[in-house]
């Protein structure tokens, strides 16, 4: 097992618990995604699986080792990208490498080797001798992968790898991913792309609030959505126009009692089994209610249709819990865990 992670607590020391009960068990090879907002708990987690924090409850190894009690064996034996990039901006992209593969302890006879594939894997060959300064973002995040993979860790952890590149970069990183992955090497990978971990993960965990709502397959998520989703974009789509078109889709009796009705920018969306059935009878009632359609579609559910159906369930969740006590004590939003300081048992890298 890459990754076995039991009851992972992290509380610092200001009391704000940041992750809560974790769970997590990844396969040797598997290209795993954790998915959340910004302030969920993703990178305090990632940072206690590669030992940047000690959990406060729970149990965690990676490839084998205790990272509490055998930090060095993790650390030895995995490779992470961190959001910033820990590139040296002062040499050039060989030189970086080299200094990486003297870090990890690659043996000098291979090293010449190793930063000549790097090079090659991240397509910087050509701009080896140049000085990272003069990189564009794109080129210093594909710089930052080859130095993390010199010793070839079979476990590569990738918090928000692509995060601020431009979709030509982000898709030449996703292709330096899967490659990695397909030659064996086990990938964990954080981000808020949806669409990027739909295309590359075999399997994904969203996480909210410091806790794991939902782990499966994109297909397996997709299908907890609950049917296709109808998306109608209106001419006038201002508040009163949707709020009216809502209020047709949801009195129409056309959709099964699951189906949900939400607003958009543009008008509204509708997800049901029978959105495909009966998109066309919701345009006739939306014309009769005196709405002009001037666009309408239908497609199956994406990532981005999971993570909004399970956020609104938790967020309909708590306000039912609100209502119910009607008063409450105060209590550290999930968001302020980002801005907390540090654990008491940090450890630096």
């Amino acid at each position: 097992m890459a990754i076995d992670a039991r009851g992972v607590e992290l509380t610092y020391s200001d009391g704000t618990e940041a992750v809560k009960g974790v769970d997590i068990a990844i396969p040797e090879g598997e290209f795993f995604g954790f998915l959340g907002a910004n302030g969920a708990g993703k990178t305090t987690t990632i940072k206690t699986l590669v030992t940047l924090l000690h959990p406060t409850g729970g149990s965690v190894t990676v490839n084998g080792f205790d990272v509490v009690s055998e930090q060095r064996s993790v650390r030895e034996s995995i490779g992470y990208m961190a959001q910033e990039t820990s590139v040296d901006p002062e040499l050039t992209a060989r030189e970086n490498i080299r200094f990486a593969c003297e870090a990890y302890g690659v043996p000098k006879a291979d090293r010449s080797g190793r930063i000549d594939e790097l090079l090659d894997l991240v397509d910087l060959a050509d701009v080896a001798d140049k000085t990272a300064k003069d990189f564009s973002g794109g080129m210093k995040k594909r710089l930052d992968v080859a130095t993390v993979l010199v010793h070839r860790p079979p476990l590569v952890f990738l918090d928000e790898p692509t995060t601020g590149l431009d979709p030509k970069a982000r898709n030449r990183l996703w292709d330096y991913f899967e490659r990695i992955n397909e030659e064996g090497t086990t990938v964990f990978l954080t981000t808020q792309y949806l669409e990027e971990a739909d295309q590359l993960c075999d399997r994904i965990s969203v996480i909210m609030d410091g806790r794991i709502e939902a782990t499966g397959s994109p297909a397996e998520l997709k299908s907890r959505v609950g049917g296709d989703v109808l998306d109608i974009e209106l001419d006038d789509p201002d508040e009163p126009t949707v709020e009216r078109a809502r209020e047709v889709a949801e009195s129409s009796e056309l959709f099964d009692e699951s189906a949900t009705v939400s607003t958009t920018d543009e008008g509204i969306s509708v997800t049901s089994a029978s959105a495909r059935r009966h998109g066309t009878d919701l345009l006739v009632a939306l014309r009769d209610a005196g709405l002009t359609v001037v666009g309408f579609n239908v497609r199956s559910p994406t990532l981005d249709d999971v993570f909004l159906a399970i956020t609104d369930a938790d967020a309909g969740a708590e306000t039912a819990g609100d209502e119910a006590t009607e008063t409450g004590g105060s209590g550290t939003s999930d968001d302020d865990a980002t801005d907390a300081p540090p654990a008491e048992t940090e450890v630096s890298r």
